[in-house]
């Protein structure tokens, strides 16, 4: 038997329980209904989706080929229609999941309006956008479920038993659109309660990972910007500890904790740490402090300073009462951060960098390994890297390590369009392609995704179709630049009242009412031209 199967029986006796006025119940509908609704809670969801997580992690420090992807989307349609395309092109949804952005839900989602990526939209919108991804994923599920209810009465109708056989198998085996989202909290908004709060807003609407990161709440800046200020390590370890107690609180004892530091490019913190002891954490994270030795005597009213080794040492400290690192020491305190945060619960590690350059990120990693083993990264294949400019650089400077001639090439112009068929270009091209399977070979990467993917593509394509349909194209520039494709390259949504769960509608009329439904998928739907 199977939980369909099983559906139809229990339910069959349930209403032979309840005599006649149950007639109306088709145990066969119900069964079809509860497979559409296999998961009734966010919870459910969360514990589903971190069980994954858990499993892939665990393969993943076995083989790191087997590494994990995303892409970023602001939207449930959007991420519904990225779930509907991988099952249709690579047939399982097997390690790839949704990456839920802040600097998307900053520019797309908030009743503001755009806004940068500085913690100013509604917290709120974060597990809201969850909550309507979830939705949309559950919905690609009772879509697919529902075609295969009706292929399945359509076989039985033509007495094909074969076919009913195997459409039969096809519903047991469904494989569900509901993927594992990492959820970005961005720095907690606010202090630790506020943080644990929000937290558990999230996990209830279906996150089972929570990306959380380093620097201050109330001048946090996006991870490729100027003027990001971290803050110190106790500060940031409650609230990885805010998380997990909200996890712990809600059941989700395998929640997953990403902790992203942002001490590469952040050359600011806005206090200083507490330090007991020679030594201890917050001494070292004051070590790395831009600072000048006085006496006694230079000590001027307002100043703040540092004893340590017997000297007095004042903290550079700017108009904007921030303390300044001093340059250098980016790397040395990303280290330090990722393996102070994975002592001190967190499951996964974010470093967020400058360019794409896999020596670099593999040398901090090896740092990090050396003091926790199986240390793992969740990797930003940022767009706010320039990827051609960068690679094409790298390629130039093998080259030239290699002693060819690199003289037709001028590496501050890369970029340009007159190198794009070269051997440079070629060069950089394939180094992009294989930069995610050689990430997790050599620096880690258990999980690579692109955080604003889907922002570019519908700008993009936007820009495709109103150029050709308000240009000499016409209606043709929408017929071939978009139905058309749709038609031959089998996109759901060119039956957008199907997608949209018109069919799924009629189902359920026929359901309540029987032969007296009334039903909008008759002869006359033009979504007919489309079968």
């Amino acid at each position: 038997m199977t939980a369909y199967n099983d559906d139809i029986e229990s339910v069959r006796a349930l209403k032979a329980r309840h005599g006649s006025p149950w007639n109306a119940v088709d145990p066969e509908a119900v069964a079809r209904m509860r497979a559409q609704n296999r998961f009734r809670t966010g919870l459910e969801i969360a514990q589903y989706t971190a069980d994954i997580m858990r499993r892939d992690m665990a393969e993943y420090d076995v083989d790191p080929s087997v590494y994990t992807q995303s892409l970023g989307v602001w939207h449930g349609f959007i991420g519904q229609q990225k779930l509907i395309s991988i099952k249709k092109h690579l047939k399982s949804t097997n390690k790839r999941y949704l990456y839920l952005s802040g600097w998307m839900v900053a520019a797309l989602r908030s009743e503001f309006g755009p806004l940068p990526d500085q913690s100013m939209h509604e917290k709120t919108a974060v597990p809201a956008l969850i909550h309507e991804l979830y939705t949309f994923l559950r919905q690609a599920d009772a879509r697919e479920l529902d075609l295969l209810f009706t292929q399945l009465d359509a076989a039985r109708a033509a007495g094909d038993d074969t076919a009913a056989e195997f459409i039969q198998s096809q519903i047991d085996t469904h494989e569900t659109h509901v993927v594992p989202i990492i959820a970005d909290i961005d720095a907690g908004f606010g202090n630790p309660e506020a943080t644990y709060l929000l937290a558990k807003k999230m996990i209830e609407a279906g996150a089972c990972a929570i990306q959380i990161e380093n620097q201050v709440s109330d001048e946090k800046q996006c991870g490729h910007q100027d003027g990001k200020v971290t803050v110190p390590h106790e500060d940031f370890l409650a609230k990885i500890a805010a998380v997990r107690y909200a996890f712990l609180e809600l059941g989700i004892d395998n929640g997953v904790i990403v902790a992203r530091t942002d001490s590469l490019g952040a050359g600011l913190t806005q206090k200083l740490a507490v330090s007991n002891e020679p030594g201890d954490l917050g001494d070292r994270y004051n070590s790395f402090l831009d600072v000048e030795e006085i006496t006694e005597a230079q000590l001027s009213d307002g100043d703040v300073v540092i004893r340590r080794e017997g000297r007095l040492l004042r903290p550079k400290r700017l108009a904007s009462n921030l303390y300044q690192f001093r340059s250098g020491t980016g790397e040395e305190r990303v280290v330090l951060d990722c393996v102070t945060s994975l002592r001190n619960g967190a499951d996964l590690l974010w470093i967020e960098t400058e360019k794409p350059h896999l020596d670099q990120i593999a040398g901090m990693v090896d740092a990090i390994r050396e003091e926790v083993p199986d240390a793992k990264l969740v990797y930003n294949n940022s767009p706010s890297f320039n990827w051609t400019l960068n690679f094409r650089q790298q390629a130039y400077d093998q080259l030239a390590a290699e002693g060819q001639d690199v003289a037709a090439y001028d590496r501050a112009d890369l970029m340009s369009a007159e190198y794009d068929d070269t051997e440079l270009s070629r060069l950089a091209d394939e180094k992009i392609r294989t930069f995610q399977r050689d990430g997790s070979a050599r620096a880690g990467i258990f999980h690579h995704l692109i955080t604003l993917p889907t922002y570019h593509t519908a700008a993009l394509s936007t820009d495709d179709l109103a150029k050709g349909y308000f240009g000499d194209e016409g209606m043709l520039a929408y017929v071939k630049g978009v139905q058309r494709r749709e038609i031959r390259e089998g996109i759901a949504t060119v039956r957008h009242q199907n997608m949209a769960g018109s069919d799924i509608g009629d189902t359920h009329k026929e359901y309540f009412a029987g032969d007296a439904a009334l039903k909008a998928g008759g002869q006359h739907n033009t979504m007919n031209q489309f079968s």
